[in-house]
């Protein structure tokens, strides 16, 4: 007979003999929410949040592309900063919402992790580029950051997952912002970003 937990498995095959196999930790998917898996409301040719639910939508392909990652063993996880929170220009609640609905449309999302530090030079370890976000959910969840992915569309998340030991694929728009460090892949949507993760299983 046995007996589960999340990390390890015991089997008796006698009451003189046992035997423990440590289960291995999950790969994971990071993922940026805005710009990579909703649309971004694009200014002057920057980024920027959607600030109602009306403007909240996934771009084509993403819940498709969601479901084969999750077909594929890995943990899902968004990593998204929420500056205009802390700058006092969106509330902290339309955020939640906008996760809830985003869980509604992505059922595969296993966390959710948001920084609301407003980035105005203030030290923060969990605002991308600082990785965090990714260490604080690979410990609550007990992924395995060395076969996991970052997907993003910015400089910042590029160097997020280079900083957690992450693969990076970056989804480029041609934003007027300089990279700082070089992703491992890009592609042009999220769709085809997921497809290159998948073919380097």
């Amino acid at each position: 007979m046995g007996k589960r937990n999340r990390e390890t498995v015991v089997l008796v095959s006698s009451v003189s003999e046992c035997v423990e196999f440590v289960m291995p930790s999950r790969p994971a998917v990071f993922l940026d929410r805005d710009g990579t898996l909703n649309v971004q409301i694009i200014r002057d040719g920057h980024p920027f949040a959607p600030q109602t639910l009306d403007q909240f939508r996934l771009f084509d392909g993403v819940r498709e592309a969601c479901h084969a990652l999750k077909a594929a063993g890995f943990a899902l996880v968004v990593a998204t900063n929420q500056p205009d929170v802390g700058r006092g220009l969106q509330s902290q609640s339309m955020v939640e919402a906008m996760h809830a609905r985003l869980r509604q449309l992505i059922p595969e999302i296993d966390h959710i992790e948001v920084c609301y530090d407003p980035g105005n030079g203030e030290p923060s370890r969990r605002r991308k580029p600082e990785p965090g976000m990714l260490l604080d959910a690979a410990s609550v969840l007990d992924l395995d950051l060395t076969r996991s992915w970052m997907v993003g569309d910015r400089w910042r998340d590029i160097d997020c997952g280079k900083r957690a030991g992450v693969r990076t694929v970056l989804v480029d728009f041609g934003y007027a912002e300089e990279l700082h460090e070089k992703p491992d892949f890009t592609a042009k949507t999220f769709a085809e970003a997921i497809r290159i993760i998948l073919a380097h299983l």
